[in-house]
């Protein structure tokens, strides 16, 4: 019986090849998206898992809560809390601290720059990593001592063993040798510690003791028997007898009032955690909305792809009305029927599945571009993996086929054999199931094309400088002697215009105002000609000047959101107390305000001081003209390393690092696009069913019309007037969700476009167009049949 099945669900495919190629593109699409989604969210949920007595090791977090009830949550503490906790709590096990940094090694003549991690010689006591040469109990205990990878050893070592072997790294201002005592293997890809150099912690000269700061993040391995509330309780009294004397000491000088409480989160949530995340040396960090998205996506592709095998096997069925008599009359019962068309569906589905496998093979490059992910078939192919492939087949052959075999198997046989079938039952659900893919595909149109300009208007905003042709070479840290040298021998070259230096990243800190109100705010050091460089206007007062000597002592600049805060009419003359080192600038000028930060948030207030006390040069910004770019970068090239020959020449260009800035909004702007064109592309396939099914139904209404004289163009219109009904339903539902979605999308940007009329307009416009071309070839062909045919068929 089941190879009888087979037989005739083999058959019936290759004799309607085209709906039968439709419904396994489509299904193969809907079924290889939701692999690529499994695939992801699988390795979303397995960072981290490897470590072994992983649900033991947690993260100590700090929760800052201001006076005015203020909130700031950091993943990350202070040298103190896990030397200190782990004295004197017995619960905790071991503990590790970890913190992010980069150095230069001298390799041969040339200077590399090395991502690598500070850390406890704890380190493999928690954590589980393979060595390919040393030993992870001894690793770290010597000061001189690093562990690197193999992909570091081999980049530095060659092919040869690399234990034992030293290496030169810049440590403190000079290059020091620091002996391999250990290789690990390539740190799994869903990890969210990835090793590269492992350098550790007691090399610190300096003993931090301080409590209230935060830059680095400590592990601790809990005992099997400990509970992390109680825990978390314990910190509190052991920080408020610790930091006692510093905390009456901030409050004196600058006046810090807030609480600080330490709390554990397990090491498996850091990956996908929202409020403590994964950085200052921990990587990866990630959101659970984006597997959300992408699942909501795949499962909307998939149930709509099963929507058109329902529409196209239906839209068929008047072709076996038939076929289906006969069987029945012959002895054939419903349940039999029932078997034989689920038979059909899996058997697609089996072609389908196998298919998609192919196209997620194929399309694996493509994804992980998008998701900036590294995920492959066979690293993530483990039973848990194929067991969900396995229930999507049968959920998917289940789904699509249960429909259509119980409508087709409830055909009379009478009817059918007499010619007398209507199939109409179905024909609402059919138009429901139309509407709700169009609504869905305007909705995506519409997500896609909100996207588009909102990132358009971000890569394109003006940030109030001007940033072509700049080039910001990163030299270390300089003294003003040699920042002065360096600016001085650049533009001897023709093609450099002007030379402005700055400290190095970003920096925010608090200051006294209006003798007590405090503000915080970025603080940025530079010198007289950063202003006219990125050619940043000046609002009031003056930019800083060489005609001024104590401006690089006592004056800074502060832009227009630092006035409005301070509530400054007459802001010139006015002096700013810093907490840190209890010093008083006067304020000579007022900076226009410009997005010194990315457009993902407003402007803050800035202060500019030319103090080189405050902190050192480390980066020079280049404009250069446009005319020769080649050969200017190679002058400046060959200046730094004159100059710098310690450092490694890295340089970016401003406008490519500020959109650079904005790669998240460019992934999904990818993803959603592409999302779009299948939900489309599916959803026309489904559309195509339905028109089959209304042509075949008025076969004998064409043929009468065009024997009392109706034209081609009037059959067309006839056919596709239905059809755009269900358009406009869609837009009215999509509509108003779309409206609404796209607006909630946007509050999370400070500055954004506005919903418009034209964008509407636009998707109503292309949906149209979409659904005309999708049915004309239907409509055309029953307008141009031969009436005759058609009368004498029916």
């Amino acid at each position: 019986m089941l190879q009888n099945y087979l037989k005739i669900a083999i058959r019936n495919l290759l004799h309607n090849k085209v709906f039968s190629f439709i419904n396994i593109a489509g299904l193969s699409i809907g079924l290889a998206c939701c692999m690529l989604i499994v695939l992801y969210t699988k390795d979303e949920i397995s960072y981290d898992r490897f470590h072994k007595n992983v649900n033991q090791i947690y993260r100590i977090t700090s929760t800052e809560t201001s006076p005015d009830g203020k909130v700031d949550k950091y993943g990350i503490t202070g040298m103190m809390p896990g030397p200190t906790f782990k004295a004197q709590l017995p619960e905790i096990e071991n503990f590790v601290r970890l913190q992010g940094e980069s150095y230069n090694i001298k390799k041969g003549n040339e200077i590399l720059v090395q991502d690598a991690l500070k850390v406890d010689s704890s380190f493999f006591s928690i954590f589980t990593f393979d060595f390919v040469e040393g030993s992870p109990k001894t690793a770290l205990k010597d000061p001189q001592s690093v562990v690197i990878s193999e992909e570091v050893a081999e980049k530095y070592f060659g092919k040869v063993s690399a234990l034992g072997k030293t290496l030169s790294i810049n440590y403190d201002d000079t290059f020091q040798p620091f002996t391999v005592a250990g290789v690990t293997k390539k740190s799994p890809q869903n990890s969210s510690i990835k090793i590269d150099l492992l350098m550790p912690f007691h090399r610190e000269k300096n003993h931090d003791d301080q409590w209230i700061n935060f830059y680095l993040n400590t592990i601790v391995k809990l005992k099997p028997f400990a509970n992390p509330k109680a825990l978390e309780a314990k910190f509190a009294s052991i920080y408020a007898k610790e930091a006692k004397g510093q905390l009456i000491e901030a409050k004196e000088k600058w006046n810090f009032q807030s609480t600080i409480q330490y709390g554990l989160q397990p090491f498996l949530d850091v990956h996908l955690s929202t409020d403590f995340r994964a950085a200052n040396g921990l990587k990866d960090e990630s959101d659970p909305m984006y597997s959300y998205v992408l699942m909501g996506l795949a499962v909307f592709l998939l149930v709509i792809a099963c929507i058109n095998f329902v529409n196209l096997t239906v839209a068929r069925s008047v072709k076996r009305g038939k076929e289906i008599g006969i069987r029945k009359v012959v002895g054939g019962d419903r349940k039999q029927l029932i078997f034989q068309f689920m038979g059909e569906s899996f058997v697609l589905s089996l072609i389908a599945f196998l298919l998609a496998i192919f196209l997620v093979e194929l399309t694996l490059p493509i994804f992980n571009t998008l998701a900036n992910k590294a995920l492959s078939l066979k690293y993530l192919f483990d039973f848990q993996l194929i067991s969900s492939y396995f229930l999507l087949f049968l959920f998917t052959g289940f789904l699509a086929g249960i429909y259509p075999s119980l409508v087709l198997s409830s055909f009379s046989p009478v009817d059918t054999l007499y010619g007398r079938f209507k199939f109409s039952k179905g024909s609402f659900l059919q138009k429901s199931l139309v509407v709700f893919q169009f609504s869905l595909a305007a909705f995506m149109m519409m997500a896609t094309l909100v996207l588009y300009t909102q990132f358009d208007f971000m890569v394109k905003q003006d940030l109030g400088y001007d940033d072509k042709n700049m080039v910001d070479v990163s030299t270390g840290r300089m003294t003003l002697s040699e920042t002065h040298t360096f600016k001085q021998e650049l533009l001897q070259n023709p093609s450099i215009e002007k030379v402005a230096p700055r400290q190095s990243g970003s920096w925010r800190t608090i200051a006294k105002v209006n003798g007590k109100q405090e503000i915080s705010f970025a603080i940025d050091v530079v010198d007289e000609d950063y202003l006219p460089t990125l050619k940043i206007p000046m609002v009031q007062g003056r930019n800083f000047s060489q005609d001024f000597p104590s401006d690089t002592s006592q004056s800074v600049l502060v832009n227009e959101t630092f006035v409005k805060e301070a509530g400054w009419k007459n802001p010139i003359g006015q002096r700013v107390n810093f907490f840190s080192s209890n010093k008083t600038y006067q304020v000579v000028g007022v900076v226009k305000d410009y997005h010194f930060n990315t457009l993902h948030e407003s402007i803050k207030p800035q202060l500019l001081t030319c103090d080189p006390k405050r902190s050192s040069f480390a980066q020079l910004s280049v404009k250069i003209k446009p005319t020769d770019i080649p050969s200017t970068l190679k002058f400046i090239e060959k200046t730094f390393k004159k100059l710098r020959p310690t450092q490694p020449y890295i340089y970016d260009f401003k406008d490519q690092s500020n959109q650079k800035q904005y790669e998240k909004e460019a992934k999904w702007k990818q993803i959603i696009s592409f999302s779009a064109i299948l939900i489309i592309f599916i959803s026309c396939i489904g559309l195509f069913g339905l028109a089959t099914l209304s042509a075949e139904k008025r076969t004998k209404e064409i043929g009468i019309r065009k024997v009392l004289g109706a034209s081609a163009l009037a059959i067309v219109s006839m056919l596709t007037k239905d059809f755009l009904k269900l358009v406009l339903a869609s837009v009215v539902f999509a509509f108003p969700l779309a409206w609404w979605a796209a607006n909630k999308f946007l509050e999370n940007y400070p500055y954004r476009i506005q919903i418009s009329t034209w964008m509407f307009a636009t998707v109503f416009v292309l949906l149209v167009l979409i659904t005309i071309l999708t049915i004309s070839y239907q409509a055309l062909k029953s307008a141009l049949a031969n009436p005759v045919k058609s009368l004498r068929t029916e």
